[in-house]
């Protein structure tokens, strides 16, 4: 019973069938085939606004095109310190992006300190030209926490971008995830709030390896595709991605799946909020629970597999997927009420 990561879930069946249809005949490479061509027109219909859409097969390669297109190689980039940008892409952005500096800022809950965030900047520039420009604030969404910035807190990043004139980029690759807890049109959440660049995930929601940098502002297009094939990630057989991204956002399959995974992570969370301890607020489709090492132990052994988070001994990282089963999720639950008894 596989609760360690929503990466290690299999493929949606209708995703996978995207693909096998997808593989009939010939069919033009490097992007310029049927369905990476009808792409960006559905990328369109769904965030209601102009918008570039470059398909990718990983993350990494989204978030650190986005950090070059964001800022120059003299440019800074704050995020919050433990972000998968910071802590898990092993010098990608700043290889993409010819040097850009990453400057983490701490708070609560997986989340940026917009506050922090303020005071840095208020203090950036005082040495010239001997720091770095601060360009662009990276935000993930939903978090590595299994959290969510909040509307609100989306309308105070704007103000805070604006007034120092800098970019905003989201990190989704549970972006499915945080609209479907937050029950809004993804337009409301992204470009609407001043979202310029946003790594849309599909792959940790039943895809494949599919990923998009969506890019909403056409100042900061700039040498994109060249970026990408320097980079190693323009794909020739392109159509496999883009049939992914199409049957993923057709019928609104995206939502359903992360509706299904967030569910059952608030079944489990409501199943023992009242007895257990949880680290970080349930919001999306991760929980991150404290229990007795012993516990711990006699879990594995009964055949449940998850994360010890990193720094801890007694705290588990439990993600919840497309294709987590409701019966499984009975069984951790009753299985843990039986352990601490």
């Amino acid at each position: 019973m596989n609760f360690r990561s929503d990466n290690e879930a299999p493929v949606n069946p209708i995703i996978m069938q995207a693909i096998i249809d997808a593989n009939q005949g010939y069919d033009e490479s490097y992007g310029y085939d049927k369905y990476s061509e009808a792409l960006t027109e559905e990328f369109k219909q769904l965030f209601g606004c102009w918008c570039e859409v470059i398909p990718l097969a990983t993350g990494t390669a989204a978030n650190s095109l986005a950090i070059a297109l964001a800022a120059p190689p003299y440019g800074s980039a704050f995020c919050f310190h433990r972000s998968h940008l910071n802590a898990d892409e092993c010098g990608a952005p700043e290889f993409f992006s010819d040097g850009v500096k990453l400057i983490g800022i701490d708070g609560e809950n997986g989340k940026i300190d917009l506050d922090k965030l303020e005071n840095t900047l208020a203090n950036s520039g005082v040495h010239g030209e001997h720091e770095c420009l601060p360009s662009v604030i990276s935000i993930t969404q939903s978090t590595e926490a299994g959290t969510i910035y909040s509307s609100e807190e989306m309308d105070r990043l704007l103000e805070i971008k604006n007034k120092y004139g800098l970019y905003l980029h989201i990190d989704g690759a549970r972006i499915a995830n945080a609209v479907a807890a937050l029950n809004q049109p993804i337009a409301e959440m992204t470009w609407k709030k001043g979202v310029d660049l946003l790594s849309f995930g599909a792959t940790k929601n039943g895809a494949m390896m599919a990923e998009a940098l969506v890019i909403f502002n056409p100042k900061i297009i700039g040498d994109i595709k060249r970026r990408r094939k320097r980079a190693g990630h323009l794909i020739s057989k392109m159509r496999y991605v883009s049939a992914q991204l199409l049957a993923y956002l057709k019928d609104h399959l995206w939502l359903k799946l992360a509706n299904h995974a967030n569910s059952q992570a608030q079944y489990f969370y409501e199943s023992l909020k009242n007895s257990h301890k949880f680290v970080y607020p349930v919001q999306a489709n991760e929980a991150f629970l404290q229990l007795p090492i012993s516990v711990i132990s006699e879990l594995r052994v009964k055949g449940f597999e998850f994360h010890i988070w990193p720094g801890s001994n007694d705290i588990i990282r439990l993600v919840f997927s497309h294709s987590t089963k409701k019966d499984d999720v009975t069984n951790l639950i009753e299985t843990i009420v039986n352990l601490c008894k």
